[in-house]
């Protein structure tokens, strides 16, 4: 009998050693993390939802940004350890600046981006946007794209007139005020602003079929400051990435509500998404594409395309998960 209650005696004792472990974990270690609101963040909102970064001895403050490019740029400003949501283009015009930023994982690659144009303005199929006001964020991969989508149109970025426009509220006014004649942006925001003009809207995908990579970014020095919260925070999202393929509508009710979807959006985001940790060389070949592009478009001084390797912090995600990493030349 007396075996017996050391034994329990003992157990308990490992378990509440554990436990206590386990929560002082959770204040040991603080992370801030910039994110925009995509529904792209899937694997983020997920492990925020079921308590998966706590589990990993992270205590993680979100800070709320409109776009990608202003989630980056509150990490170089050091107001943010991890940026969530950029994706690969703005990192390729960091390189191009020699900013020492580092891409640690992709966690989605979503095709969601869309041009809204008006057709009381004359836009009611790609040929039309020559000589249009077109807005959206410089800097972007929505930039990029719309690029791309007006060459594959015949027509070139010279003969648009390119509108800056940093914001989700100055998406919205200059489009429903007629400033723009149309608006290139990702989703859920380009199907609110198609649905905001209704029958006036001309709606195209622009993407055609090239994913985006959306990563998880830091600072070099920061990173290799601060390794074991990079892993931490990438097991988090392993972590996020088995339930959401064992749970897809359980995913999607997490994204409906986080960013306040309507049932009907919200059916088609399994369908634009493919949330996953991975870093291969589709995303090296993606960003010399990108870099080859500003080149030939004169959007940067550079003449040769940097060595996108070298900004690539692989070692966090092999660590957590191997089979996420190919080979990156």
């Amino acid at each position: 009998m007396r075996r017996t209650g050391a034994i329990v005696f003992i157990t308990c004792v490992a378990l509440a050693t554990l436990l206590g472990c386990a929560r002082d974990q959770s204040t040991e270690i603080p992370l801030t993390v910039a994110t925009a609101p995509f529904e792209s963040l899937g694997l983020v909102y997920v492990a925020e939802d079921r308590g998966m970064f706590e589990d990993h001895g992270l205590d993680v403050t979100f800070t709320r940004h409109d776009t990608g490019v202003a989630t980056l740029d509150s990490v170089i400003a050091g107001e943010a350890d991890i940026a969530v949501g950029t994706a690969e283009f703005p990192l390729v015009q960091k390189a191009f600046a020699g900013v020492p930023v580092r891409a640690l994982a992709t966690i989605d690659r979503p095709d969601f981006i869309y041009l809204v144009g008006r057709k009381d303005h004359g836009v009611s199929q790609p040929s039309d946007l020559k000589g249009k006001r077109i807005g959206t964020t410089a800097g972007s991969v929505a930039q990029f794209y719309l690029g791309r989508f007006l060459e594959l149109n015949g027509m070139t970025a010279e003969e648009i007139t390119f509108v800056d426009l940093r914001a989700q509220n100055e998406w919205r006014t200059a489009i429903s005020d007629g400033t723009v004649d149309a608006v290139v942006l990702a989703q859920p925001e380009a199907s609110l602003v198609q649905g905001r003009l209704g029958e006036n809207a001309a709606f195209f995908s622009v993407q055609g079929n090239q994913p985006i990579y959306t990563l998880a970014l830091g600072m070099h020095d920061w990173i290799d400051e601060h390794p074991e919260t990079v892993k931490r925070f990438l097991a988090a999202l392993a972590d996020a990435e088995e339930w959401v393929a064992a749970n897809p509508e359980g995913t999607v009710d997490i994204i409906r509500e986080r960013l306040k979807l309507t049932d009907e959006y919200a059916a088609r985001v399994g369908e634009q998404n493919s949330f996953a940790l991975s870093l291969d060389q589709s995303l090296i070949v993606a960003m010399e594409d990108q870099a080859r592009w500003m080149i030939g478009n004169k959007l940067t001084t550079e003449t040769a395309v940097p060595d996108f390797v070298g900004y690539i912090h692989a070692d966090a995600l092999l660590s957590v998960k191997p089979g996420a990493v190919d080979r990156l030349r």
